[in-house]
């Protein structure tokens, strides 16, 4: 069982620069985007956007790194990094924000690691 969900983390969808796609995306796996998606995106893996990425649509994932362009919410699980090409415009959700020098963010963000102290709690 451990050996089928370490070669499950280890394969990545890739959308290619010069792809567009226009509708909802749902993975189990990893991610990764250099093209155009209008849509929201359910990773249960990774997500990783490129610098040519553009994203229009509501993001949850695991994990998301970009370098690309988000118009919409971004629910990060663990945790979100914003490198610097990064530009968000949308509220952010995640454990854990790292944001890079010259990335642009315009919205509002909030870390949910109290939500998962007081789940502890209970």
């Amino acid at each position: 069982m451990a050996l089928k969900k370490e070669i499950h983390e280890e394969e990545v969808s890739i959308i290619s620069n010069g792809v567009k796609i226009e509708g909802n995306i749902n993975s189990e796996g990893n991610v990764r985007i250099d093209g155009i998606v209008k849509g929201n995106l359910s990773v249960n893996g990774n997500l990783t956007m490129g610098e040519q990425a553009q994203v229009i649509g509501e993001i949850k994932a695991r994990n998301v790194i970009t370098n690309g362009k988000v118009e919409g919410k971004i629910m990060a699980a663990e945790k979100l990094r914003l490198e610097s090409k990064a530009v968000v415009k949308g509220d952010i959700v995640s454990r854990v924000l790292i944001v890079e020098e010259g990335a642009v963010f315009d919205g509002n963000s909030s870390m949910n690691a109290s939500k998962q102290t007081d789940e502890k709690k209970q």
